[in-house]
């Protein structure tokens, strides 16, 4: 018996789809690689709510952007089935469904067959990281391994400067919704995981744009 099971924290096992993505970041991105060369895996979560502990993923929407260009044929959609409906939640992502729910192993097996080491895009990302964190788990994910840029940040980042301080910022001024106008984005399909994450990628190269216009040219500038 270990210290995590006399604790009541049993260790688990790593699944194989979990080893077989873990061995995807034996090999880094080189920092020279130019932006236009990089793929992103822009996605998104909707949840019963915003408690990493508590709260439970409902959809996960995803598309990748590769040479500057949305790949529209890859969106990935799943839905779970939680444990408890919340009705705000409900609210505000609008899913009500009876069927076509994806088992939380198959979830895990497909989002990380998904993400891939491909450098993954999200608003807010380190509530989605931790979301995804939590739904693998249970068979053996310890941490989500890719790259991660958070359009939140860049943004913050291009527009105000690298060394900002966010308490002197309104953060509502950085939302996906307000940088979405800013950026002469539609808001088609919001609030749900896929068009979340479709209205993501499109801010994404719109970023990105305005990172090169800024210097900000190779892998290596953009995590700097």
């Amino acid at each position: 018996m270990g210290w995590f099971d006399f604790f009541g924290k049993k260790t688990v096992e790593p699944l194989a789809f979990v080893l077989e993505y873990e061995n995807l970041f034996k090999d880094r991105i080189h920092k020279d690689k130019p932006l236009s060369q990089l793929i992103f895996h822009v996605l998104d979560t909707e949840t019963t709510g915003l408690n990493t502990k508590t709260d439970e993923i409902v959809s996960y929407g995803s598309i990748q952007v590769k040479n500057c260009r949305i790949l529209v044929n890859s969106v990935k959609e799943f839905y779970l089935k939680p444990s408890k409906e919340n009705i705000e939640a409900i609210k505000i992502h609008g899913i009500v469904k009876a069927e076509g729910f994806i088992s939380p192993r198959d979830f895990a097996e497909s989002f990380l067959a998904d993400i891939g080491n491909h450098i993954l895009v999200a608003h807010h990302a380190g509530f989605d990281k931790a979301m995804l964190e939590k739904a693998g788990r249970p068979f053996g994910l310890k941490k989500i391994l890719n790259p991660t840029i958070d359009t939140f940040a860049l943004a913050m980042r291009l527009e105000i400067g690298k060394n900002y301080h966010p308490r002197m910022v309104n953060g509502l001024d950085y939302s996906l919704d307000n940088l979405c106008e800013r950026y002469l984005i539609s808001l088609d399909d919001r609030h749900t995981a896929s068009g979340d994450a479709f209205l993501t990628a499109q801010l994404l190269l719109k970023l990105l744009k305005r990172a090169e216009k800024a210097g900000i040219k190779t892998y290596g500038d953009l995590l700097g």
